[in-house]
């Protein structure tokens, strides 16, 4: 009862602070395990995405830093978030990520690491290679943008248009497993699938990215 009356609050003050396009999420599956890869602007896409896919169970990650404030411990306790500790290889993280995979739950995952704030794309991670390589499940990219300007927005008593953009579902093309070597470049064409979605202006890090040249799908991945 608490967890939807705090779900429905937020989702209902999102609305208020901002004009959502977001009928993209329904493109979402309704069951079986999915990671979600998308960019990392700033606070709002985790409650947004969070209280737009209920009542799918989902869940993230979030730097363990949250937990340091009563409300952010309380909040992230109560939609069962997992706290991950950066800079580090955070293997308890890790193992409770592929654990909510293999219950068939959606697990979200921005491979930048932080935000980026400008709404740039920043370089991904290795790690989103060694949880798509762990897990096998399908991987789906969401993008958004607009969210950049949110505090300017609010300072200004201006609602901010946030878009959701919804991608096609991929998995690792090779069923073998991933050297430390060859994780880059499949975390590399895997957020170049974010990028694919997103305006010229905010691919950042994968603007010349090779196959964002051409129609066709990078080696390294394939469609469902």
């Amino acid at each position: 009862m608490l967890h939807d009356t705090v779900t429905l609050t937020f989702k209902g003050i999102l609305h208020v602070l901002c004009q959502i396009e977001a009928r993209d999420l329904k493109r979402v599956p309704i069951q079986g395990p999915l990671l979600i890869v998308s960019n990392h602007i700033n606070f709002l896409e985790v409650p947004l995405l969070y209280t737009h896919l209920q009542p799918r169970p989902v869940t993230g990650f979030a730097k363990s830093e949250t937990w340091d404030t009563w409300i952010g411990r309380t909040l992230m306790n109560l939609w069962g978030i997992i706290p991950l500790h950066r800079g580090e290889a955070d293997l308890a993280a890790m193992r409770q990520a592929l654990a909510t995979l293999e219950a068939g739950m959606i697990l979200g995952v921005t491979p930048e690491g932080t935000r980026s704030g400008d709404g740039k794309l920043q370089r991904a991670h290795p790690g989103i290679a060694w949880l798509a390589m762990q897990s096998r499940v399908p991987m789906l990219p969401i993008a958004h943008y607009g969210g950049e300007i949110f505090w300017d927005n609010l300072r200004h008593l201006r609602r901010t248009k946030f878009h959701v953009v919804v991608g096609e579902a991929f998995t690792l093309a090779d069923a073998g497993r991933l050297g430390r070597a060859e994780r880059q470049p499949v975390a590399d064409a895997i957020m170049a699938e974010v990028a694919r979605l997103l305006p010229p202006a905010y691919r950042g890090a994968y603007a010349d990215y090779p196959a964002l040249a051409s129609s066709a799908p990078d080696p390294l991945l394939r469609r469902l």
